[in-house]
């Protein structure tokens, strides 16, 4: 059974940090290209980040420069580095897993952004 488990979410000021992290199971993770989503409220899901397989890596254009993703293939994790945050990042961060066809996803972690 796949599972994909976020965690770091949670309230910060504007300007703060927060670590997000996926750890995953049920599947060969290495194989696996990791993806961050998320979802405002009122809103549909969008894209923020994603490394390949590989290691490439690929993000939103409003986050670029204040946003990392990295992997630990060691761990099956995956964890997106968010810096200089501001209230528009407020959303429920979901991580995926794809390869092939296939597409795995996470229950989400809440971030709120709020002084």
């Amino acid at each position: 059974q796949v599972q994909l488990v976020e965690s770091g979410g949670g309230l910060v000021q504007p300007g703060g940090s927060l670590r997000l992290s996926c750890v995953a199971s049920g599947i060969i993770f290495s194989n696996y290209d990791m993806g961050w989503y998320r979802q405002a409220p009122g809103k549909q899901r969008e894209f923020v980040a994603i490394i390949t397989s590989g290691g490439n890596t690929n993000y939103l254009r409003s986050v670029k420069g204040r946003v990392t993703i990295s992997r630990d293939n060691a761990e099956n994790t995956v964890y997106l580095q968010m810096n200089s945050l501001k209230p528009e990042d407020t959303a429920v961060y979901y991580c995926a897993a794809s390869w092939s066809s296939r597409t795995y996803w996470g229950k989400g972690t809440l971030v709120t952004v709020s002084s």
